[in-house]
This record gives C-alpha cells, sequence and structure tokens, in this order.
C-alpha cells in the first residue's frame, strides 16, 4: 500500500522550486511543509464518495442557516511565504475571516476536513494536523471512512496545538464549536459510500 513520503534526503525546498516541481503522473499529490516536500497517494473510493458526502451537507447547511462563509476544496490551498503549501480535502472560511486574509492565497481557516486513508493517516493525524494548529486552523475534523468515525480537534484561546480532541462514532451527531448549529450525523456522512466502494 502506498504511503506518505518525503523528499529524498529531505532536502528543503522554497515555494517557487516547489512550483518549478513537473506535475505528477501517477496521481501523487504534493504539498510543503516548512520547506519539506511530502508526496501522498492518490485518494481511494471511501475517500472520494466521503469527500463527496461532506461537501454536499456543508454547502447545504450553510445554504440553509444563511451563512455566507466559503467553503474550498482541492485543489485550493492554505499556504504561507515561503515554504508552506497544503491542501485540504475540504476548508470553510467564515465572512469574518475572509475580511482578515487575503483570500487569493489564504494563509489559515476556521476549519479544516482531512480525511484519513490507510497510507496517510500518519502524516494527517501528526504532521499536518500539527501545521494546521500553527497556522492558526480553529477546529479539524479527521474523518476515517475504514473506522467510520469523525475525530475534532480545536484550539484553545491562543494556542498553536489541539488541546481538545472529541471522537464521534456511529450513531452520534458531530459536535461543531466553529459552527455551533451544524451537527451533521456520523451515519449521514459514511452511509453515503456504496458498500461496492467498501
Amino acid at each position: 500500500m502506498p504511503v506518505v513520503s518525503t523528499s529524498p534526503l529531505i532536502k528543503t525546498y522554497t515555494l517557487d522550486e516547489f512550483w518549478a516541481l513537473p506535475e505528477p503522473k501517477d496521481g501523487t499529490k504534493y504539498e510543503l511543509i516548512a520547506g519539506v516536500l511530502y508526496m501522498s497517494p492518490p485518494p481511494n473510493f471511501e475517500h472520494n464518495f466521503s469527500s463527496s458526502s461532506l461537501n454536499k451537507i456543508f454547502i447545504l447547511h450553510l445554504d440553509k442557516v444563511g451563512n455566507k462563509g466559503f467553503i474550498f476544496t482541492p485543489r485550493a490551498a492554505l499556504w504561507t511565504s515561503p515554504d508552506t503549501y497544503v491542501e485540504p480535502d475540504l476548508f470553510f472560511i467564515s465572512e469574518e475571516t475572509a475580511q482578515k486574509i487575503d483570500l487569493k492565497k489564504p494563509h489559515t481557516a476556521d476549519l479544516v476536513v482531512e480525511i484519513i486513508s490507510p497510507g496517510s493517516a500518519i502524516y494527517d493525524r501528526n504532521t499536518k494536523a500539527d501545521t494546521y494548529a500553527v497556522l492558526g486552523v480553529r477546529e479539524l475534523w479527521l474523518v476515517d471512512p475504514v473506522n467510520d468515525q469523525i475525530e475534532v480537534r480545536n484550539l484553545v484561546d491562543d494556542e498553536t496545538s489541539y488541546s481538545i480532541s472529541r471522537v464521534f462514532k456511529r450513531g452520534e451527531q458531530v459536535k461543531s464549536v466553529v459552527l455551533p448549529d451544524f451537527s451533521p450525523s456520523v451515519n449521514q456522512v459514511f452511509d453515503a459510500i456504496p458498500r461496492k466502494a467498501r
């Protein structure tokens, strides 16, 4: 099974060098964190169906309650000059945050969703999660379609690491701090995955 790997000999890159890299032909995704190049395998069926389901759930909710925030999906990215560029599976930027940042090059978000695949689990739960915390992302959802559970991590005050973590399983509803009126059921997220894709 392909897993996330780093650049050979841990060579560091600037963003300019990162942009100059040839596009991978095998669907591999490149991301840059503190100058280190990470290479992720392409998403699997479970990942893609979870992404589709969550995208729909978020957008329908925001529309229903009249929330004028923004939902972004790949290849939208969070990036900081000169050496970090990451592509979340989904992220939400509120109207308030949008007024404070450059939406052409957003360096933070209010909420980020990462869908865990077997080949990227350690990277998503550690390296990438730590990066989001440092970037000031207030809430992180780690969606695990293999175990049908969603872990929600939250920043507290001005901390740069996630100090609150809650895990929601089938039969439960996800509780969000960033979107307190948003509580999709875990079943709703994972029932969208066709059995033949599992």
